[in-house]
């Protein structure tokens, strides 16, 4: 019963055993951690997949960028968390491999992901705006379901709650607590380890999964130009980072500061999203948009505009 643990729902008033293990072949154990990031990451792909096949999008081109943007992806989620716990991991050089016992950054793996995206589009000719799109909604789908990869693992939990209907507790959660005790203190945060915690990984579950649902309504009916829904992810995403970052008690720090760096981040991309996209819909809504983000039934009509304005300037 090693690889069980209890958790408590104190305000929903029930608890059970959570595994970590999912199953074992030939000897090797199978997470739930990886599993469930290996499922959202596969229903983004279907997703993505699909909508490219509607769109007349190279396979071959998409392929490409599948295979670079994976990599890549997991290659920068892993540094990017690795970079920012260097003190521990550079007297433990063996677990940097080790992703299935957790410690993939989210927005390393979103910044690999779009520099493979950008390699495959190139190699595959591959409308970049376009696909950002796509990703965009992609990315929402892994991450709702990944986060619950968290869970199983019982980490990227926040600080203590007493009103929180979905507040928990578990003894792994309470080891966590007290093994890092003096980081937490050193952050100015005090977490009682026999109390329940906030469930961050839910509340960023739950609002990925209807960003999900409103983004990809706004891509099918009310998309004006190419990048739009990207930026409607990153401001979305970033709202929501930026304020439950702040609750959790792992959060990844500017060296010996209070700083957290994904709520940093959070804010910046917010901002600078928000920012473009202003400009867009404003360039949009004048009829200056440039011709590189003009959807590709608006550059169709352009064109046959611009055909007839020659063809009545050559009749008259």
């Amino acid at each position: 019963m090693s690889n069980y643990t209890r958790v408590y729902f104190e305000g929903l008033g029930i608890d059970f055993d959570l595994p970590s293990v999912a199953f074992t072949i030939f000897g090797y154990e199978i997470h739930f951690y990886g599993l469930i990031i290996a499922i959202g990451f596969a229903l983004a792909v279907l997703y993505g997949g699909r909508m490219a096949y509607k769109w007349k999008m190279s396979l071959d081109g998409m392929t490409d960028v599948l295979i670079w943007g994976t990599i890549l992806g997991i290659i920068c989620a892993r540094g990017y968390y690795v970079i920012f716990e260097w003190s521990y991991y550079k007297e433990h050089l063996a677990e940097i491999p080790m992703i299935w016992h957790g410690g993939l950054a989210i927005y390393g793996g979103i910044i690999g992901a779009l520099i493979g995206a950008a390699i495959g589009c190139k190699i595959g000719k591959i409308n970049f705006p376009n696909l950002l799109d796509l990703g965009g909604i992609g990315l929402l789908i892994g991450q709702g379901i990944g986060r619950w990869g968290n869970f199983f693992n019982q980490e990227a939990f926040g600080i203590n709650t007493t009103t929180s209907p979905f507040r928990m507790w578990s003894l792994k959660i309470k080891e966590n607590i007290e093994a890092n005790a003096d980081v937490i203190a050193a952050k100015g945060m005090e977490v009682d380890p026999d109390l329940p915690v906030h469930p961050t990984f839910l509340y960023e579950s739950v609002w990925c999964i209807l960003g999900f649902f409103i983004l990809n309504y706004i891509l099918k009916h009310k998309r004006k130009f190419k990048g739009e829904v990207f930026m409607l992810y990153g401001i979305w995403y970033g709202l929501e980072r930026a304020v439950v970052e702040g609750l959790r008690t792992d959060s990844l720090y500017i060296g010996d500061t209070t700083l957290r760096v994904s709520q940093l981040l959070s804010i910046i991309i917010v901002v600078l999203f928000a920012v473009a996209f202003a400009i867009c819909y404003t360039k949009y809504k004048k009829g200056t948009l440039w011709n590189c983000l003009k959807l590709d039934s608006d550059a169709e009509n352009n064109k046959s505009d611009e055909k007839t304005e020659i063809e009545n300037g050559t009749n008259n």
